[in-house]
Formats: C-alpha cells, structure tokens, sequence
C-alpha cells in the first residue's frame, strides 16, 4: 500500500508517494495525485493509494524548504527505465545544491559526454523531483531550460539552494 500526502511550502503544494518500504515513487509541486500516478513506471506504480503520513520523506520535504538543503539527499527513491536513465538519475543525486550543472556537464558525469539529448530526456522522464534533483541542471547558455513543474518552480528552487 503505498502512501500520498500533499504539504504546502513556499513554493507551493507539493505532493508526493512513496511506497511501503519508504521510497518515493513520485512527487512534484502539485496538489494532484493524478499528475504524479502516470510519471510512475507500470511495474512500480501502485494500484491504490491512501492519503497519510508520509514520516521520514515528509520531514525532509519540510526541512528541505526550511533551508536543510542535505535533508533530501539520503531519501530512497525508487524508479525504473533503462539502464542509462537509471545510472543518470543515480548521478543526477550527486549534483550538490547551490552548484548547478549543464546538460553537456550531466552528460559527462554521467559517463557519455554525447549523449545530451538522453542527459535531458533523463531529466524530463524524472517522476521523483525534488529527491532526484533535475531542477540542478541548466542550458549550456545558463538559461533554465524546461522543468515539468514549470521554470518559475525551477528559479524558486534554485534561488532558495543559492541562499542556503
């Protein structure tokens, strides 16, 4: 059985599921469960939720947007693809707050500095924002680039790990 919460933070409703073992499945600033179900891979994704506490993962939520920005980092994650995208987001947790990368960078440390396309296509598929952190990497010019919870969510996050 898997579990749902929605938490306000300043930057807006975020929600997430995690599973029963405590691993997020999904999660992004939304206040529906329906925009967060599809992102999660058919093997992984539940056939029922119910809304509670999401214990560890919701104290890292909060603490993250309260300035801890490290209290994300140790959160298990757990989704499925291929086996780039999977060492992709691996690496993408490895990105330190407040240092953002390029995707021409990503690639790189991702071990196949050509594959900028797969880099973002790695991002865009990302369900678990926030604890997979794809808001850390930017156009090659330094623009921000796309993010599926919108580049004024993006701009936010970055901003708040600059300051922190």
């Amino acid at each position: 059985m898997s579990i749902h919460s929605t938490l306000d933070t300043p930057i807006g409703p975020f929600t997430a599921v995690v599973d029963d073992t405590g691993a997020v499945l999904a999660s992004g600033w939304t206040a529906s469960l329906d925009d967060l179900l599809p992102l999660i891979h058919p093997t992984l994704r539940p056939s029922s939720t119910t809304e509670g506490d999401l214990g560890a993962v919701g104290e890292a939520i909060t603490r993250y947007h309260a300035g801890d920005l490290s209290a994300i980092d140790d959160v298990p994650v757990r989704q499925r693809s291929g086996e780039f995208l999977q060492h992709a987001w691996d690496v993408l947790r490895t990105v330190p707050a407040g240092a953002p990368v390029t995707y021409t960078e990503y690639a790189a440390k991702s071990g196949r500095p050509a594959a900028v396309r797969a880099a973002a296509s790695a991002c865009a598929r990302n369900a678990a924002a926030l604890f997979v952190p794809c808001h850390r990497v930017l156009r090659t010019d330094g623009t921000l680039g796309g993010f599926r919870w919108g580049v004024e969510v993006k701009q936010r996050l970055l901003d708040h790990e600059h300051a922190h």
